[in-house]
C-alpha cells in the first residue's frame, strides 16, 4: 500500500487545505501560490498514474484512493471559487463537474455491484476532462477578478471542461445503458 504513486496520492489530498489557506491570505501573491501548489497537486494525478504503471506498482488503494483524490480537490477549488465568482455563469459549469462526479462515481458503484465494473473503467475523454478542469482551475485561482483577460481565459477554459464533463458522462452513461436498462429487481 505504502509506495511511492499512492504516497503522491495521498500528497495531492494533504495539499488541498494547503492551496486553500494560501488563498484565504492577504499575502500580496495569494493567489498565484495557491495556483501554484494546485498545479503542483494536479500534476501529482499524471505522475503517481505513470510511475504505478511503470514500475508495476498499482494496487487496489491507489486504485480507489487516485479518483478520490482528483475529485476532491477539483470540488474544494471550485467551492473556493465559487465564493470569488459569485455568479450564475460560473455556478452552472460548477455544478455541471460537481453533479457529474456524483452520477459517475454512484454509477461506478451500481456497476461495480452488479459485476460489471470494466463496462465504466476510467477512458481517455475522462481523463482529458480532469486536465482540462484542473488547468481552467488553476487559471482562475492564479486570476485576480480584476484581472479580465486572465478571468475570461479561465471561464472559457471551465466551459470547455464543463463541456467536456458532460461529454465523459454520456459516454460512461451509453456504456453502461444495456445494464441501467435491463430488467431487474429494481
Amino acid at each position: 500500500m505504502w509506495n511511492l504513486p499512492n504516497t503522491l496520492t495521498i500528497l495531492r489530498i494533504a495539499l488541498i487545505p494547503v492551496f486553500i489557506v494560501i488563498y484565504y491570505t492577504s499575502w500580496e501573491w495569494h493567489n498565484l501560490i495557491a495556483a501554484a501548489i494546485f498545479g503542483a497537486a494536479a500534476a501529482t494525478d499524471w505522475v503517481d498514474g505513470y510511475l504505478a504503471r511503470k514500475y508495476n506498482k498499482v494496487t487496489p488503494f491507489g486504485a480507489f484512493l487516485d479518483p478520490v483524490a482528483d475529485k476532491l480537490i477539483v470540488v474544494a477549488a471550485i467551492i473556493v471559487l465559487l465564493e470569488v465568482h459569485a455568479t450564475p455563469w460560473f455556478a452552472i459549469p460548477s455544478i455541471i463537474i460537481i453533479g457529474r462526479e456524483i452520477v459517475i462515481s454512484a454509477l461506478r458503484e451500481w456497476m461495480a455491484a452488479t459485476g460489471h465494473h470494466g463496462t465504466v473503467a476510467v477512458a481517455m475523454i475522462g481523463k482529458v476532462k480532469t486536465w482540462v478542469q484542473m488547468v481552467a482551475i488553476a487559471v482562475l485561482l492564479a486570476a485576480k477578478p480584476e484581472n479580465e483577460l486572465l478571468t475570461t481565459l479561465g471561464f472559457v477554459a471551465i466551459y470547455i471542461a464543463a463541456a467536456l464533463t458532460l461529454w465523459s458522462m454520456l459516454h460512461y452513461l451509453r456504456a453502461a445503458w444495456p445494464h441501467l436498462s435491463a430488467p431487474g429487481d429494481r
